[in-house]
């Protein structure tokens, strides 16, 4: 459910109180981190996996940190704006649509690190995280275009972002090297939160004749695993987060992307004083993006296409600047 504008100053508020006292004496000093979430953290997916590294950045670094979700581009600069104003050291926008409020936002506060996931740019205080999950798309895609019965494939987007547009252009091309004229078909949800419209648009794809799905949706994502699980006969690909657990036997990999280990290694340099604005750009070269095959559906597949999917890795890989 979308919070009212309104409430964000209080959820702040509340956040900041509870970044104090996990800072031990209720002081307000140290090293301080901060996540600003588009959607829900139980996901099981993006902001899942933003969520676990701020923990590991906690537990990791010492650091006092603070977490609040805001969906709305007005919600997103002042949680952004809220957060510097409050002092943190670092605070992440966990997604490509913050880049804008970050960099207005940083004009006025030169002393806090803003960094954005899945950004696309540096501009004084503000830097990138980029991940190439496209790269572990295309893998899925050489797989789903093997597994394909019917020679028609299907993608669930959240929102049309170019990140997302360029993992579901990877998935469809991987997919027509082992399957050539395969039909690849796609839905934007215009939305992250939506599992009832999640699970509609892959029956709806399902019943074009879709037998492998892929998404990149976030917490609408859990409506297209249902869908999946409801309708015998199709497998679906996991996005951003290792998702086999949410269809043990339908889901035959995923395109993970290890948002703690990013996360972790960025706040580290800032505390340390090691930190310089740059594109932190990630492959599978890099070990943040990885292709984690479900062992559980790893026989749906022959031995031969699992060994195309690793020679295509290790050349993606290689070619990595």
């Amino acid at each position: 459910m979308r919070r009212p504008r309104r409430l964000l100053p209080a959820l702040l508020a509340a956040a900041a109180g509870a970044a104090v006292a996990c800072g031990g004496g209720g002081q307000r000093e140290g090293f301080r981190v901060a996540l600003v979430t588009p959607g829900s953290i139980a996901d099981a997916a993006w902001n899942a996996g933003a969520y676990a590294g701020l923990g590991q950045v906690r537990d990791s670094l010492g650091a006092v940190v603070s977490h609040v979700e805001a969906r709305t581009p007005a919600e997103q600069e002042e949680a952004l704006r809220t957060y510097a104003a409050e002092g943190y050291a670092v605070v992440f926008g966990h997604g490509f649509e913050f880049q804008g409020a970050a960099e207005r936002v940083a004009a006025d506060h030169p002393n806090t690190v803003f960094i954005i996931t899945s950004g696309e740019r540096v501009r004084g205080n503000v830097a990138p995280l980029v991940f190439r999950l496209h790269e572990a798309s295309r893998l899925a895609g050489l797989a789903a275009g093997a597994l394909t019965r019917t020679g028609v494939i299907g993608f669930v987007g959240g929102i049309e972002l170019p990140p997302i547009r360029e993992a579901y252009e990877a998935w469809a091309a991987g997919a027509a090297v082992t399957r050539p004229g395969v039909e690849s078909r796609f839905t934007y949800l215009n939305n992250f939160d939506d599992a009832a419209a999640g699970r509609e648009a892959a029956h709806a794809l399902i019943r074009q004749g879709a037998d492998v799905l892929h998404h990149n949706a976030d917490a609408a994502a859990l409506g297209v695993f249902q869908a999946v699980r409801e309708t015998p006969g199709t497998w679906i690909f996991g996005a951003n987060a290792d998702q086999a657990a949410l269809a043990p036997e339908r889901v035959v990999a995923s395109a993970v992307i290890d948002l703690p280990r990013a996360i972790l290694a960025v706040a580290r340099e800032v505390k340390e004083g090691r930190f310089t604005p740059r594109v932190e750009s990630f492959g599978l070269a890099s070990g943040v993006i990885r292709f984690e095959v479900n062992p559980r559906a790893r026989a749906a597949l022959p031995d031969s296409v699992w060994a195309l999917v690793v020679r295509v890795r290790d050349s993606i890989a290689a070619a990595a600047p």
